[in-house]
């Protein structure tokens, strides 16, 4: 059973910067893509930021310029610093991998959540 696990989060005030980690521990064949959603109370889930391989980025517009995604292959890590932190950037921002894994199917993946506050 593939597990990602996130660390970072917190709370920083606006215009501040905080970066999250995450990892995909374990036997893996290949990550397809590995990224960032975020949900507030009431809302889905929303892609931040994530990388698909041969694919590129994907980010949303409220976050450009501002988030950068860069991850370690070899690793099976992604972060994603945070810069510019808005009140509204505010939610629980979970880990997102689609992985194939040596024992098991091909899937998506979620980390528990971490959760980020940006005070005004």
């Amino acid at each position: 059973q593939v597990q990602l696990v996130e660390s970072g989060g917190g709370l920083v005030q606006s215009g501040g910067s905080l970066r999250l980690s995450c990892g995909a521990p374990g036997d893996i064949i290949t990550i397809t893509s590995m990224g960032w959603y975020r949900q507030t109370p009431g809302k889905g889930r929303e892609l931040v930021e994530k990388f698909t391989t041969n694919v590129g980025e994907n980010y949303a517009e409220s976050v450009k310029g501002r988030f950068t995604i860069s991850g370690d292959e070899d690793k099976k890590t992604v972060t994603l610093q945070m810069s510019s932190l808005k009140p509204e950037d505010t939610a629980v921002y979970y880990c997102n991998a689609d992985i194939t894994p040596i024992i098991g199917d091909r899937g998506h993946y979620w980390g528990q959540g971490t959760q980020v506050m940006v005070s005004s």
